[in-house]
């Protein structure tokens, strides 16, 4: 798993309660894998919005993600609500996932996802505007 070289992002992953900062660490494992699979997807850039880890591809192949706990409890992974990201995602896996609208993928504390489908939700994000 790739480091966390900035000290705020530590300190935010650090502060998640427990046990959603293990889903959210396998998240965001799982994005720099997946960024790493892609021909041309370009560097992650990991940093903090709005509060929470963001990961977005330099140059701008795709849409940022967010990893977080949402007001529910559990942990999350967001996408831009106004790209059609999620649901393009619950249209293939409809009852695979819970979802909170067009921002997010809901996770329980202690759920290990199935990372083959979110890997393509991922791959969708890296490449979004790759699309044509």
């Amino acid at each position: 798993m790739a480091e966390i070289a900035d000290a705020e992002i530590a300190a935010r992953f650090a502060g998640f309660p427990d046990p959603a900062r293990a889903g959210l660490l396998r998240l965001r494992a799982l994005i720099f894998e997946v960024a790493q699979e892609i021909p041309g997807a370009g560097r992650i850039v990991e940093s903090l919005k709005w509060g929470e880890p963001s990961y977005a591809t330099v140059p701008k192949t795709g849409s940022p993600l967010r990893l977080g706990v949402p007001r529910t409890g559990g942990y999350a992974i967001f996408a831009h609500c106004q790209t059609s990201l999620i649901s393009d995602f619950r249209s293939l896996f409809p009852t695979d996932f819970r979802y909170d609208g067009n921002r997010a993928v809901l996770f329980q504390d202690l759920e290990a996802p199935d990372t083959d489908k979110l890997r393509l939700l991922i791959s969708s994000a890296l490449t979004y505007h790759r699309r044509g």
